[in-house]
């Protein structure tokens, strides 16, 4: 972690500013000072909060969002929306295709549209580009007025608020409110993403947040990362290999490649108290298998993993030795570290990270700790020298139950990716496969001989598939070489 921030008589220390410029270099962000920042936990009141601030704009709304849904929370939103247009309020939203598929449709925009307010998506399915699809706008952002930006996990559905009347609890997700000058980078990341899809922003939208004056004493960093650029995943890494006494973790759909979960193990075996908090009952279940299989190595080496006992857990967040702490919307795998546009703040701040610490206590105190599961003989003198305790629950990580359906194809993507990992780690013997990995191996044993089967007894149930994905990616790049040449003309 940087050193603490010197003292008006003092120069900063050289420890300090090589901190700094390592964290920027591998965030790609500066840090920003004079900032406020507010942490928002209770979803009522993080919707209330979006609401009221839309409600006062003067002059633009920016919203960026993965999903929108056409439910009781999503058409409040939009109807405020429509309001401010006809207020004369600009208003921009930005959401992903992927995300809004089955949540709402275009006449839910429709109303939005007809009243002057402006909507784009990102990276609709197109035929020039058969797997672009994958890379997905998974951010959660909106900045009013260039005075206030909203940032986090939560999407815009009632499916956050939970269901009373059936007794599902509201989901457990982080988001923060931020006021000073680093909101201008919260709209420039908006302006960013907005460009790509058409004619950029008016200059003067986003020249509107340079002018916030200090709100606080908060330093703080905004990761705003693109696909391939990888800069969270820089960061995150970099913190878990500069931690000295605690590194907390919560993530939603954690599925750790090889050298994350690495500097975690070296972290835990050098001392640091590392934790990891995810949902017991995910809303998808194949990443949450995934991540379970992954729990072994981390166990082992002392990280302790913690499994939420309410209803989902969408938080990303980290935490570290009470001093920093990110709140945003990537997750923990190689979906949001490289195929996705995601956006958090990176806080340094020891108020602000002592915050976070009592939060993430507070949470544990509804969760269960998985601990490995030792030997009948181990186990029988464990307990009759020391009663279990309550919040532990002895298991192996492919015995935990499994959540609920639903959920996006991004973050099944990571899950993918997991599975292709261990696979070609056993067929290139490129490291030693843990004994929890041995179901995706069976997985894809079946699948590759199924495959083989298949296309023995009848080949042409494998060639026609396979020319007609070679005519698909052949056309779709001599489409691409004709718009650039059209471009270039």
């Amino acid at each position: 972690m940087s050193a603490a921030p010197p003292s008006p008589h003092t120069k900063p220390s050289s420890l300090r500013l090589l901190a700094e410029q390592a964290f920027s270099r591998a965030a790609g962000a500066p840090l920003v000072d004079g900032n406020a920042v507010e942490l928002m936990i209770d979803m009522r009141a993080t919707f209330d909060a979006w609401l009221a601030a839309i409600r006062a704009a003067r002059n633009t709304v920016l919203f960026e969002n993965y999903i929108f849904r056409d439910d009781e929370i999503g058409r409040a939103f939009r109807d405020a929306l429509v309001e401010r247009v006809r207020a004369g309020v600009r208003v921009f939203v930005l959401r992903d295709w992927m995300g809004c598929l089955g949540q709402s449709r275009k006449s839910f925009w429709k109303p939005l549209l007809d009243a002057g307010g402006e909507v784009r998506v990102y990276n609709p399915p197109r035929f020039a580009s058969p797997f672009g699809w994958l890379s997905r706008d998974h951010r959660k952002l909106l900045v009013v007025d260039g005075e206030v930006g909203f940032l986090g996990g939560v999407c815009v559905s009632a499916k956050w608020l939970g269901d009373p009347a059936r007794g599902i609890d509201p989901w457990r997700d982080t988001a923060v409110a931020v006021r000073g000058p680093a909101v201008a980078d919260l709209a420039r990341a908006f302006a960013e993403s907005w460009a790509q899809l058409g004619t950029a922003l008016p200059d003067e939208t986003v020249a509107r947040s340079t002018l916030c004056l200090p709100a606080g004493t908060v330093d703080l960093r905004v990761v705003a990362t693109v696909p391939n650029t990888a800069g969270l995943y820089r960061l995150d890494q970099l913190i878990a290999g500069m931690a000295r006494t605690n590194l907390w973790l919560t993530d939603a759909y954690f599925v750790g490649v090889a050298p994350y979960v690495q500097a975690l193990v070296a972290a835990a075996r050098d001392g640091v108290d590392v934790r990891l908090l995810v949902p017991g009952s995910s809303d998808v279940p194949a990443v949450a298998a995934l991540s379970r299989a992954g729990y072994r190595p981390l166990l082992e080496a002392g990280v302790r993993v913690f499994e939420w006992k309410g209803s989902m857990l969408h938080a990303k967040t980290a935490v570290a030795d009470s001093r920093w702490a990110r709140v945003g919307s990537s997750n923990l795998n190689v979906a949001s570290w490289i195929g996705n546009c995601e956006i958090d703040v990176a806080v340094e701040d020891e108020a602000f990270a002592r915050r976070m610490e009592a939060q993430y206590l507070a949470d544990l105190g509804n969760s269960t700790e998985i601990v490995l599961k030792m030997p009948r003989s181990a186990r029988k003198a464990a307990e009759s020298a020391d009663p279990p305790r309550g919040s532990r629950k002895a298991a192996e990580p492919a015995d935990l139950p499994r959540g609920s359906q639903g959920g996006s194809t991004a973050r099944a993507a990571a899950g993918a990716l997991r599975l292709a990992n261990t696979v070609g780690a056993a067929i290139a013997n490129r490291r030693t496969l843990g004994r929890a990995e041995s179901g995706p191996l069976l997985f894809a044993a079946a699948l590759l001989l199924g495959a083989a089967a298949i296309a023995v007894v009848w080949p042409r149930a494998i060639a026609w598939p396979l020319a007609a994905l070679g005519i698909w990616l052949g056309a779709s790049l001599v489409a691409q070489y004709a718009a650039m040449r059209r471009k270039k003309r």
